[in-house]
Parts: C-alpha cells; sequence; structure tokens
C-alpha cells in the first residue's frame, strides 16, 4: 500500500515533469500473485495460433512459422478472462494516485501487459506522445483528464527496453512524432534526427529503469518510447489507462465516486472502433511486421 506522501510526490512530479515513478506499488506476496497471474495471461495467449480478439480481449501473436517460436507481444483487456486483473485494476492505490489528477469518477480507458520477449525482435516502440491515438474531436476534453500508469511485472532495465521519457515534453503541445507513413511504431526506431526536428535534445532523454513492483505514470503529451529488448530475459509491463469520466463516452468504469466498481455482463467501447459491429470472436493473419 503507497502511502499518501508517496500519491503526493507523484503527483507533483507529473504535473511538472509530465512523468513520474513510485517505488513498491505492489511488493511481498501481492507481487508474487502479479508475477503469476500475468504469465497466466500469456499462457492463454500461447493458444492462439494468430492475433485474436473477442470483444475487447485481445491478443497480439507473432506465429511460429515466421519468427521460429510463437511469442505474445501484447494482450488487451484480459480482466474479461482473469479474475485476478478484473479487481487489480481498480486497486485503491490506484485510486489514492489519480483522484489528485482526475477525481473520483474514473474510467478505465486501456488495459494492456506488453511482453518483450528475447528473440522476438520486434519489441521497440518509436517515441512518440499517446494523444495519437485519441480522435482529434477529443483532443481538448482529454489531454488533461487521461493518466497512463505502467507496472513492472519484471525488472525493467536498459538493456531490455525500459520505458524512456522525456522530461517536460508534456508543456509543448503534439509533436507529431511517427505520425508519418504506415505510423506503426513497432516498426523500426527513432532515429535522433527525427527528435531534433521537434526540438528534443536526444540527451534529455531519461531511462526508467524499475524493480519488480514500481509503476511509472505519464500523460498523453508526454514524449516516450523504448528500444527492442537486447537481454537474455523477458519484460513483461503492465499498462493500465485511466481518464476522469465526464471527460470521455468511452472506457469502463473503475471508480464511481472513489468507488471501485467492476465490469458489467458487456464490454463498453474502449480503443475498438468496431466493437459492436465485429464483436468476434476472430482471427487477424495480418503480417503487419513485415
Amino acid at each position: 500500500m503507497i502511502s499518501a506522501a508517496q500519491a503526493r510526490d507523484a503527483v507533483e512530479q507529473y504535473r511538472e515533469e509530465g512523468y513520474a515513478v513510485v517505488r513498491g506499488f505492489v511488493d511481498g506476496d501481492e507481487l508474487i500473485r502479479l508475477q503469476t497471474e500475468s504469465r497466466a495471461v500469456y499462457d492463454e495467449g500461447l493458444k492462439h495460433q494468430a492475433t485474436y480478439r473477442h470483444g475487447n480481449l485481445n491478443f497480439q501473436i507473432l506465429p511460429e512459422a515466421q519468427f521460429g517460436k510463437r511469442y505474445v507481444l501484447q494482450a488487451y483487456w484480459f480482466s474479461w478472462v482473469n479474475k485476478y486483473f478484473e479487481e487489480f485494476r481498480r486497486n485503491p492505490d490506484y485510486l489514492k494516485l489519480l483522484e489528485g489528477l482526475i477525481g473520483r469518477d474514473i474510467k478505465q480507458i486501456a488495459q494492456q501487459l506488453h511482453w518483450k520477449p528475447p528473440g522476438a525482435n520486434v519489441t521497440g516502440y518509436r517515441f512518440h506522445q499517446d494523444l495519437r491515438f485519441r480522435s482529434q474531436s477529443e483532443y481538448d476534453t482529454v489531454v488533461d483528464a487521461t493518466v497512463t500508469t505502467g507496472l513492472a511485472v519484471d525488472r525493467a532495465t536498459r538493456e531490455n527496453g525500459c520505458l524512456q521519457v522525456v522530461p517536460g515534453s508534456h508543456k509543448r503541445g503534439y509533436l507529431a512524432l511517427s505520425d508519418e507513413g504506415h505510423g506503426q511504431l513497432m516498426k523500426g526506431l527513432t532515429a535522433e534526427d527525427e527528435l531534433a526536428e521537434v526540438g528534443i535534445d536526444p540527451s534529455d532523454i531519461v531511462a526508467l529503469e524499475l524493480e519488480p513492483g514500481d509503476l511509472a505514470m505519464w500523460g498523453l503529451l508526454t514524449v516516450h518510447g523504448s528500444a527492442p529488448n537486447q537481454s537474455g530475459h523477458d519484460r513483461a509491463f503492465l499498462l493500465s489507462s485511466y481518464v476522469r469520466a465526464d471527460a470521455s463516452p468511452r472506457g469502463e468504469w473503475a471508480f464511481k465516486d472513489g468507488v471501485s466498481t467492476p465490469l458489467g455482463d458487456t464490454p463498453k467501447l474502449c480503443k475498438y472502433d468496431k466493437l459492436f459491429e465485429e464483436p468476434g470472436p476472430s482471427y487477424d493473419t495480418t503480417e503487419w511486421w513485415k
């Protein structure tokens, strides 16, 4: 359980620098359970031979035919198949951090587990701002009403591709990094001259090396990215993105007036725009990595 002082310090750092780190957000037996359940989600994803979607639930798969081994790169909204994560996403410690920034009526707009398995190769993320994933009509309402958190399930280091951020970049507006062409964040890496073109000095980049159980927070305008995993060890990272409820029609309730709120009987619109027209289950065999 984090302290009130930790929460205050995180809010202050987040407002000033566009990100914050909370050490020991999860520890002890809870950390062991988190790691065990994360592996269970990965194993669930391995049952699928290609990228799979059912409602908001989604497993992004790299098939063995092209990579020599089947990998799960990402899972979305696995709370629909995992009771532990359905409860964990609305852990009171999340509210303790978030209410100082976005209040007590909070929806969850994204839930993801990212893995960077050794040998998968396509595990880096170009530098970008998450506002690129919102529609332009939402920009004004969600930019200050959204907070994304990333929890280290495994140790996150420079070698295995930890999150990197640019402090203060949230004060510079939308910079359109990595918006050109295909827009695929996992194809290639951001060159230093791309950063320089928008006024970012690469020497300002901060690598957020985290111990298991540490948590990072960042905003929609915070420039961030990561390098591929160059180590021999996996790196699992749990992302949960939250929005002030009155700022967006999207999202699953997490807290209503501070009360932890479970998922309902059917999924709500979060990221997948075709949720109701194409609920699935279905497979996607697009070879996006080529």
